[in-house]
């Protein structure tokens, strides 16, 4: 497949962070290896979909891949540009070609700003350095027409943030990640922190938005129904690395890596004569530690189906099927 069929193309990502002891002589005592080496590919106008138990590393992805933590090695080519190897000046202005939509929208908006003033802002800033050319009456046209197209009335310009609700508030914060008329949204777990009656209001949105602009999207979550409903293409996630990915369709009825397996058996289903007779399966023990570095497939210590060959290598991703990877020895050697 040629690369540049590919909007984001991740090499190799890792981000480990530091541990040190001592108070005044400080020394380094080992690492956190939150991600340690992800790899995977998102064509222009889908939506990947990183999923993964809290802790396994999928937000500090999606900050490695918005440039809002530096990896430790790993690349991160938008369109062919590696993000980590552009200079500061060149990187603000790529950023208008990828944005952010934060997971909590109460602490991701500026209290002292007015609604419309925060999804100016990204115009404001960029128009000042010369990036983009608007003046202010464009810019405070753009805003308004933001806050319509993401259910907002005009009538709410004014307003503070502390005046909205929780699901107006995620408006706010995805009207002004579309403000540059990005290509690449990342979207950190955006619909987690609201109740459930509001979520699929603000997936479906999300979903009108991403037709409307044609938007590629790299969308975090732990709720496999969120993943599933939202994404095309699936990447499940675990203690740092990615251990099956494959389209929505093929991860639902056909998982094959004990950790997805799991993963959607724990998924209740809608209907409740399958979810009484469809077997549970129980993970056995606790998520290791990322700061421990482990020998073998990270997985091993808690898989029902682990072999004496888990102990000695880790397996890598290898094709199983078109379009689907899985990292198991279950599937060969790796």
């Amino acid at each position: 497949m040629n690369d540049t069929e590919y909007l984001l193309d991740v090499r190799g990502l890792k981000v480990h962070f530091p541990i040190e002891k001592g108070i005044l002589l400080k020394r380094r005592a080992g690492y956190v290896r939150a991600v340690d080496g992800v790899d995977f590919r998102i064509r222009p106008g889908e939506a990947l979909g990183l999923v993964g138990e809290s802790g396994c590393g999928k937000s500090t992805t999606a900050m490695a891949v918005a440039q809002l933590q530096t990896p430790t090695a790993g690349q991160v080519l938008l369109d062919g540009r590696d993000l980590a190897a552009l200079s500061p000046q060149e990187l603000r202005a790529a950023r208008k070609d990828f944005q952010i939509v934060f997971q909590d929208p109460y602490s991701s908006l500026d209290p002292r700003q007015k609604a419309a003033d925060i999804i100016a802002e990204p115009l404001r800033i960029f128009a000042k350095r010369g990036i983009i050319t608007m003046d202010d009456a464009e810019i405070q046209s753009t805003a308004l027409s933001l806050m319509d197209r993401c259910g907002l009335s005009a009538s709410f310009a004014t307003r503070y943030p502390h005046e909205f609700s929780g699901g107006q508030r995620q408006r706010i914060g995805i009207a002004r990640a579309l403000a540059l008329g990005p290509r690449l949204v990342i979207a950190d777990e955006p619909v987690s922190a609201l109740d459930v009656s509001i979520q699929s209001q603000i997936l479906n949105l999300l979903k009108d938005l991403q037709k409307d602009f044609n938007l590629t999207f790299l969308f975090i979550a732990h709720d496999l129904a969120v993943i599933e409903y939202f994404c095309t293409k699936i990447a499940v996630m675990y203690l740092g690395r990615i251990v099956e990915t494959a389209d929505s369709a093929t991860i639902a009825s056909n998982p094959m890596h004990p950790y997805t397996k799991a993963l959607l058996s724990a998924a209740p289903l809608p209907d409740p004569a399958k979810e009484r007779s469809r077997r549970r399966i129980i993970l056995k023990g606790d998520v290791p530690s990322p700061s421990v570095e482990h020998r073998g497939c990270p997985f091993r210590e808690r898989c029902p189906e682990a072999m004496d060959v888990c102990a000695l290598s880790a397996p890598v991703l290898k094709p199983v099927g078109e379009g689907h990877e899985v990292s198991c020895f279950l599937y060969g050697e790796g």
